[in-house]
């Protein structure tokens, strides 16, 4: 543990930190393989809820600065894909 106040204060700080993202991305991944699994089954109604879901997660994973936004572009515009072959 660290000798000056101020630092063992930040390793407290940093350690709830990182639960929290950790926390906040673990959820991130259970709703985009909610949405993978709702598609699976074929039924598009779950689907397309599924799939605002992910979409709103992964936007708020950016905004809290869990995933950049090219990344958060990039799994939006496969689960678009993915979605838009369920359709034909």
């Amino acid at each position: 543990m660290a000798n000056i106040k101020s630092s063992a204060k930040r390793v407290l700080i940093s350690r709830q930190q990182a639960a929290r993202n950790k926390a906040d991305k673990s959820e991130l991944k259970t709703t985009i393989k909610k949405f993978n699994t709702a598609l699976t089954e074929g039924n598009q109604e779950n689907a397309e809820a599924a799939y605002k879901a992910a979409v709103k997660s992964v936007d708020r994973a950016v905004s809290k600065g869990l995933i950049h936004k090219n990344n958060a572009a990039r799994k939006k515009s496969k689960m678009a894909v993915k979605m838009n072959s369920l359709g034909e």
